[in-house]
């Protein structure tokens, strides 16, 4: 099974940026975003597939862009933007149950 692990998490006044990453033990096909605060469900942020093809979920349509780099088997979050609801643990997901170990985003001033 394809090893995950997420990076690039931290502390972001509103309205700052981060990109998080997702670095793969071997080639990956569709690889997705998600996101769980503390009390909350976690919930789908965004995804994209071997070829390129991305969705998002409406709350962070137009500030989040997920990428990859195939040659470096990584998938990208680019979230701009930030608000203090986007505060959550960052996890990124392969195939039905393959996840990462997560990392911590918070926005606050």
């Amino acid at each position: 099974q394809v090893q995950l692990v997420e990076s690039g998490g931290g502390l972001v006044q509103p309205g700052g940026s981060l990109r998080l990453s997702c670095a793969a033990s071997g080639s990956i096909d569709s690889i997705s975003w998600h996101r769980q605060a503390p009390g909350k469900q976690r919930e789908w942020v965004a995804g994209i597939t071997g070829g390129g093809s991305t969705n998002y979920a409406n709350s962070v349509k137009g500030r989040f862009t997920i990428s990859r780099d195939n040659a470096k088997n990584t998938v990208y979050l680019q979230m701009d933007s930030l608000k203090p609801e986007d505060t959550a643990v960052y996890y990124c997901k392969s195939g039905l149950n393959n996840w990462g170990q997560g990392t911590q985003v918070t926005v606050s001033s």
